[in-house]
Protein backbone atom coordinates (compact mmCIF):
# COMPACT_ATOMS: atom_id res chain seq x y z
CA UNK A 1 0.00 0.00 0.00
CA UNK A 2 1.90 4.12 -0.44
CA UNK A 3 2.32 8.02 0.43
CA UNK A 4 0.34 9.75 -0.92
CA UNK A 5 0.75 13.51 -1.94
CA UNK A 6 -1.79 16.01 -2.39
CA UNK A 7 -1.71 16.81 -6.25
CA UNK A 8 -1.55 19.89 -7.41
CA UNK A 9 -4.31 21.10 -10.26
CA UNK A 10 -3.73 19.32 -13.61
CA UNK A 11 -2.24 21.54 -16.30
CA UNK A 12 -5.06 21.65 -19.36
CA UNK A 13 -7.95 20.48 -17.17
CA UNK A 14 -11.48 22.22 -17.43
CA UNK A 15 -11.60 24.36 -14.22
CA UNK A 16 -14.27 22.13 -12.60
CA UNK A 17 -12.21 18.53 -13.18
CA UNK A 18 -8.79 20.35 -11.98
CA UNK A 19 -10.72 21.01 -8.56
CA UNK A 20 -11.87 17.37 -8.69
CA UNK A 21 -8.51 16.29 -9.13
CA UNK A 22 -6.78 18.79 -6.42
CA UNK A 23 -9.59 17.20 -4.21
CA UNK A 24 -8.93 14.02 -4.64
CA UNK A 25 -5.29 14.31 -3.79
CA UNK A 26 -6.10 15.93 -0.41
CA UNK A 27 -8.68 13.33 0.41
CA UNK A 28 -6.31 10.27 -0.36
CA UNK A 29 -3.09 12.41 1.70
CA UNK A 30 -5.88 13.21 4.63
CA UNK A 31 -7.07 8.95 4.73
CA UNK A 32 -3.87 7.68 4.81
CA UNK A 33 -3.05 9.98 8.38
CA UNK A 34 -6.31 9.66 9.57
CA UNK A 35 -6.73 5.52 9.14
CA UNK A 36 -3.44 4.91 10.03
CA UNK A 37 -3.81 6.65 13.06
CA UNK A 38 -6.86 5.01 13.95
CA UNK A 39 -8.40 2.69 11.63
CA UNK A 40 -11.55 3.25 13.34
CA UNK A 41 -12.19 6.82 12.65
CA UNK A 42 -14.94 8.13 10.62
CA UNK A 43 -14.98 9.16 7.42
CA UNK A 44 -16.12 12.66 8.81
CA UNK A 45 -12.25 12.89 10.18
CA UNK A 46 -10.62 12.58 6.71
CA UNK A 47 -12.97 15.29 5.03
CA UNK A 48 -12.08 17.44 8.31
CA UNK A 49 -8.19 17.14 7.94
CA UNK A 50 -8.79 17.59 3.92
CA UNK A 51 -10.22 20.69 4.16
CA UNK A 52 -13.41 19.32 2.03
CA UNK A 53 -16.95 19.41 2.46
CA UNK A 54 -18.23 15.93 3.74
CA UNK A 55 -20.43 15.64 0.42
CA UNK A 56 -17.26 16.52 -2.09
CA UNK A 57 -15.85 13.30 -0.10
CA UNK A 58 -18.95 11.24 -0.35
CA UNK A 59 -18.82 12.07 -4.56
CA UNK A 60 -15.36 10.52 -4.80
CA UNK A 61 -15.48 7.93 -2.72
CA UNK A 62 -19.01 6.88 -1.79
CA UNK A 63 -18.15 5.16 1.33
CA UNK A 64 -15.53 4.21 4.01
CA UNK A 65 -14.85 0.70 2.31
CA UNK A 66 -14.07 2.66 -0.77
CA UNK A 67 -11.71 5.02 0.54
CA UNK A 68 -10.08 2.44 2.89
CA UNK A 69 -9.56 -0.15 -0.40
CA UNK A 70 -8.56 2.70 -2.59
CA UNK A 71 -5.80 3.62 -0.28
CA UNK A 72 -4.50 0.46 0.05
CA UNK A 73 -4.60 -0.84 -3.81
CA UNK A 74 -2.74 2.73 -4.82
CA UNK A 75 -0.03 0.92 -2.06
CA UNK A 76 -0.41 -2.17 -4.09
CA UNK A 77 0.71 -0.20 -7.21
CA UNK A 78 3.24 1.60 -5.61
CA UNK A 79 4.98 -1.30 -4.43
CA UNK A 80 4.78 -3.11 -8.16
CA UNK A 81 6.48 -0.05 -9.57
CA UNK A 82 9.03 -0.52 -7.34
CA UNK A 83 9.51 -4.22 -8.01
CA UNK A 84 9.30 -3.74 -11.47
CA UNK A 85 12.35 -0.65 -11.55
CA UNK A 86 14.30 -3.14 -9.34
CA UNK A 87 13.90 -5.63 -11.81
CA UNK A 88 15.58 -3.02 -14.16
CA UNK A 89 18.86 -3.19 -12.50
CA UNK A 90 21.08 -5.43 -14.17
CA UNK A 91 22.90 -6.56 -10.52
CA UNK A 92 20.67 -8.99 -8.87
CA UNK A 93 21.63 -8.10 -5.66
CA UNK A 94 21.66 -4.08 -5.52
CA UNK A 95 18.68 -4.61 -7.13
CA UNK A 96 16.92 -5.96 -4.21
CA UNK A 97 18.67 -3.61 -1.83
CA UNK A 98 17.52 -0.74 -3.74
CA UNK A 99 14.17 -2.06 -4.28
CA UNK A 100 13.57 -2.76 -0.04
CA UNK A 101 14.76 0.70 0.90
CA UNK A 102 12.82 2.51 -2.07
CA UNK A 103 9.62 0.75 -0.30
CA UNK A 104 10.47 1.17 3.39
CA UNK A 105 11.11 4.96 2.06
CA UNK A 106 7.78 4.74 0.44
CA UNK A 107 6.11 3.53 4.06
CA UNK A 108 3.93 1.21 1.67
CA UNK A 109 3.79 -1.81 4.50
CA UNK A 110 2.23 0.63 7.31
CA UNK A 111 -0.59 0.40 5.30
CA UNK A 112 -0.84 -3.75 5.73
CA UNK A 113 -0.06 -3.15 8.98
CA UNK A 114 -2.88 -1.07 10.35
CA UNK A 115 -5.61 -1.36 7.27
CA UNK A 116 -5.76 -5.26 7.03
CA UNK A 117 -8.95 -6.95 7.70
CA UNK A 118 -10.80 -3.49 7.40
CA UNK A 119 -12.51 -3.63 4.09
CA UNK A 120 -12.75 -6.54 1.78
CA UNK A 121 -11.03 -6.77 -1.42
CA UNK A 122 -12.39 -7.01 -4.34
CA UNK A 123 -11.12 -8.54 -7.54
CA UNK A 124 -10.25 -5.30 -9.06
CA UNK A 125 -6.83 -6.47 -6.60
CA UNK A 126 -6.04 -9.71 -8.38
CA UNK A 127 -3.96 -8.42 -11.17
CA UNK A 128 -1.75 -6.62 -8.63
CA UNK A 129 -1.68 -9.22 -6.75
CA UNK A 130 -0.27 -12.13 -9.33
CA UNK A 131 2.31 -9.27 -10.61
CA UNK A 132 3.55 -8.75 -6.90
CA UNK A 133 3.69 -12.38 -6.43
CA UNK A 134 5.60 -12.93 -9.90
CA UNK A 135 7.73 -9.93 -9.59
CA UNK A 136 8.63 -10.51 -5.80
CA UNK A 137 9.99 -14.24 -6.46
CA UNK A 138 12.19 -12.60 -9.73
CA UNK A 139 13.75 -10.36 -7.67
CA UNK A 140 14.42 -12.90 -5.09
CA UNK A 141 15.63 -15.69 -7.26
CA UNK A 142 18.20 -12.80 -9.03
CA UNK A 143 19.71 -11.77 -5.88
CA UNK A 144 20.21 -15.62 -5.04
CA UNK A 145 21.82 -16.44 -8.53
CA UNK A 146 24.38 -13.34 -7.36
CA UNK A 147 25.31 -15.81 -4.78
CA UNK A 148 24.68 -12.90 -1.61
CA UNK A 149 21.41 -14.16 -0.40
CA UNK A 150 21.50 -16.44 1.80
CA UNK A 151 20.12 -19.69 1.29
CA UNK A 152 16.57 -20.18 2.67
CA UNK A 153 15.69 -16.87 1.81
CA UNK A 154 11.83 -16.68 0.45
CA UNK A 155 9.80 -13.67 -1.53
CA UNK A 156 7.68 -14.35 1.53
CA UNK A 157 10.50 -13.19 3.58
CA UNK A 158 10.52 -9.78 2.38
CA UNK A 159 6.93 -9.35 3.18
CA UNK A 160 8.31 -9.52 6.92
CA UNK A 161 11.08 -7.45 6.55
CA UNK A 162 8.99 -4.66 5.20
CA UNK A 163 6.40 -5.30 8.00
CA UNK A 164 8.97 -4.96 10.60
CA UNK A 165 10.77 -1.78 8.95
CA UNK A 166 6.88 -0.48 9.11
CA UNK A 167 6.06 -1.20 12.66
CA UNK A 168 8.80 1.47 13.55
CA UNK A 169 6.94 5.00 14.55
CA UNK A 170 7.98 8.06 16.69
CA UNK A 171 6.50 11.38 16.64
CA UNK A 172 8.94 13.04 14.57
CA UNK A 173 8.27 11.36 10.87
CA UNK A 174 12.10 12.54 9.95
CA UNK A 175 13.31 9.78 13.10
CA UNK A 176 11.19 6.95 12.10
CA UNK A 177 12.65 7.26 8.71
CA UNK A 178 16.37 7.22 10.06
CA UNK A 179 15.21 4.28 12.90
CA UNK A 180 13.51 2.48 9.51
CA UNK A 181 16.63 2.85 7.24
CA UNK A 182 19.00 1.82 10.43
CA UNK A 183 16.54 -1.10 11.23
CA UNK A 184 16.41 -2.43 7.38
CA UNK A 185 20.63 -2.33 7.23
CA UNK A 186 20.91 -4.30 10.11
CA UNK A 187 18.15 -6.80 8.35
CA UNK A 188 20.09 -6.37 5.15
CA UNK A 189 22.97 -7.44 6.51
CA UNK A 190 21.25 -10.70 8.08
CA UNK A 191 20.23 -11.79 4.56
CA UNK A 192 24.08 -12.24 3.34
CA UNK A 193 25.04 -13.84 6.68
CA UNK A 194 25.88 -17.96 6.30
CA UNK A 195 24.20 -20.47 8.50
CA UNK A 196 20.61 -21.95 8.05
CA UNK A 197 17.34 -19.77 8.88
CA UNK A 198 15.32 -21.25 11.44
CA UNK A 199 12.11 -22.84 11.44
CA UNK A 200 10.12 -23.66 8.18
CA UNK A 201 10.28 -20.45 6.10
CA UNK A 202 6.86 -18.46 5.41
CA UNK A 203 3.90 -20.30 2.33
CA UNK A 204 3.20 -18.31 -0.26
CA UNK A 205 -0.61 -17.27 0.92
CA UNK A 206 0.45 -17.90 4.69
CA UNK A 207 -1.04 -13.99 5.28
CA UNK A 208 -3.82 -13.77 3.13
CA UNK A 209 -5.96 -14.42 5.88
CA UNK A 210 -5.61 -10.86 7.65
CA UNK A 211 -7.23 -9.59 4.80
CA UNK A 212 -10.06 -10.98 5.49
CA UNK A 213 -12.83 -8.43 6.90
CA UNK A 214 -12.97 -8.49 10.82
CA UNK A 215 -16.51 -8.42 12.72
Amino acid sequence: MSKTSAAPAQKGLPGRKAQAARNDGLILTAARAVFLADANAPIAAVAERAGVGISALYRRYPSKEVLLRTLCYDGLRRYNAEADAALADSDGWQGLVGFLERVVDADVHSLTVHLAGTFTPDDSFLPEVMHSAEVTEEIVRRAHATGRLRPGVTPQDLGLILESCAAISMPDPTRTAQLRRRVLAMLLAGLTADGDLPGPPPQPGEFAWRWERRT
